[in-house]
């Protein structure tokens, strides 16, 4: 369509019309499904002055959650377009309208009237774009019509859930509101949090798949690429760092090949950290071989070295937790059983952490040898169902009755079972059970998910929130996760915020 420019074009475009002392409005959002209420601000908006623009927020940019948009930005941008109230229609580059308001100039800034209370906008974009207005010599506007909610309309009629998740989001919304939601992820930022565990080091080598070896029986690769990310205990820390008042990590690195300066630089500036550097060791690195067309991973390598500290530093790890442990509301333990917790620790732990979440993986390194039952005590603990039917050496009995019957042997009020595809349950140990389907539609990996999943619902558990919301905030963290390659980047608390108000409308 004509109508239809890049912010480029749009931008001489706007240069003209000033020089002609036409006044321009601009209009900016995503925009994801045209409705009367966005027709009827276009209409008011194209009174205010000569020309009206609009700019659609880019795909890449839209963090409504992980379904959306529902339709792509050209899309988007051809509906708005074949509007006669609107004369010029662009997708925008960058993630808000600051940038595009430097480079259009327009006279008039116009939002809908539910931006006009701008303490009620959690992204403080608003604010900013205001900012920018004054900056520009123009005035910022609001329409005032009626108002609907995209995100309401999308969810009710062309989201396309499956009816279970349907179904459970329906009666979640009953229970409970937004505002209450929310106030959770809030209370969070007051918590200072110890988390200790092992540092995995997550090598990804993406590689072309070439065929079988002409002399043995192997599947012969040719390198493209890598990536190296932080996880194990660094990506929980990076998790929690997102949403919690102050986070100290205690770990253990390699004295040869420490990557001590990589992971230096992949900490949460809020991350307080304390090493002890275990003597001729590796730190621990998984290498990932992966196709780099499927993504499909084909074999992975590990470098490591799980026979823990020497007992002299054991002793002084062990010596520093119990002088340290008494300042902190929330201790995690995210143990993944390649030896940064010993025995000792987990007895320190258990005896002085006020509040206690563990997770005990089991992995190709550890498996059959690491069951959360190494801790005699804690308040909250986060496994998946094949962790949990190893530990109770049962592989078809009935996951309910066995999970409370679990949880009162070790005393723990609140205990979750993740179940991947299957969502998550989780019971108090006293007859209460919650079960709650999993919210991801798109999965791109679920390395990491698992602890995205505790490191949210552990601050959540120490608040001693409800069963359902604790499976609500994990399932939607989960969700957010596997659409993340590995731990390249870690859970964000306004998209979490941005995805629980989407889900919620």
């Amino acid at each position: 369509m004509e109508k239809i420019k890049t912010i480029d074009e749009l931008t001489k475009i706007s240069r003209a019309f000033h020089s002609e002392n036409k006044k321009i409005v601009h209009c900016h959002g995503v925009f994801d499904l045209l409705h009367i209420g966005h027709i009827r601000h276009f209409e008011q908006a194209r009174t205010m002055g000569d020309i009206l623009v609009v700019t659609v927020t880019p795909d890449r940019y839209v963090d409504k959650g992980p379904n959306r948009p529902t339709f792509t930005e050209t899309l988007r941008a051809e509906a708005i377009a074949s509007l006669n109230c609107v004369d010029y229609v662009a997708i925008n580059q960058w993630p808000t309208a600051k940038e595009t308001l430097r480079h259009l100039r327009p006279h008039i800034y116009a939002k809908g009237l539910e931006y006009k209370n701008t303490a009620s906008d959690m992204t403080g974009k608003i604010s900013e774009e205001e900012q920018v207005v004054g900056e520009i010599g123009a005035s910022l506007a609001f329409t005032e019509d009626i108002v609907f909610s995209s995100t309401n309309l999308i969810n009710r009629y062309l989201l396309n859930l499956p009816d279970e998740i349907e179904k459970y989001l329906e009666l979640f919304r009953k229970r409970y509101s937004l505002q209450e939601v929310l106030e959770i992820l809030d209370r969070m930022a007051s918590l200072n949090v110890l988390v200790i565990g092992d540092i995995i080091l997550d090598d990804y080598q993406y590689c072309d798949t070439i065929g079988k070896s002409s002399k043995d029986p192997a599947l012969a690769l040719k390198y493209q690429s890598h990536d190296l990310f932080p996880g194990g205990v660094l990506a929980v820390a990076n998790h929690v760092a997102n949403f919690a008042g102050s986070v100290q990590l205690a770990t253990i690195i390699g004295e040869r090949e420490s990557h001590e300066d990589f992971i230096r630089s992949q900490l949460h500036p809020k991350i307080s950290h304390c090493f002890w550097v275990k003597p001729n060791s590796p730190t621990l690195i998984k290498r990932r071989f992966i196709d780099g067309y499927s993504f499909n991973k084909l074999f992975e390598v590990y470098v490591m070295d799980d026979s823990g500290l020497p007992p002299k530093q054991d002793i002084d790890v062990c010596s520093w937790l119990r002088k340290e442990l008494p300042k902190y509301d929330l201790v995690i333990a995210a143990d993944f059983g390649h030896g940064a917790i010993s025995e000792n620790m987990v007895q320190a732990l258990t005896d002085q952490a006020a509040f206690l979440a563990v997770n005990t993986q089991a992995n190709a390194g550890n498996r059959g040898f690491h069951t959360v039952s190494r801790y005699p005590r804690a308040d909250y603990i986060c496994i998946a169902e094949h962790e949990f039917r190893l530990e109770i050496r049962n592989c078809n009995g009935n996951l309910r009755s066995m999970m409370n019957n679990f949880a009162k042997k070790v005393d723990c009020t609140q205990f979750v079972v993740t179940q991947g595809r299957n969502g998550c349950s989780i019971t108090d140990g006293n007859g209460g059970f919650v079960k709650a389907p999993a919210l991801a539609q798109n999965v791109v990996d679920r390395v990491g998910s698992g602890d995205a999943f505790l490191s949210v619902t552990s601050l959540a558990a120490v608040q001693g929130v409800q069963l359902e919301v604790l499976a609500f905030l994990g399932n939607v963290v989960g969700s957010l996760a596997v659409s993340i390659l590995g731990n390249k980047k870690p859970i964000n608390k306004l998209d979490v915020k941005k995805y629980i108000t989407s889900l919620m409308k």
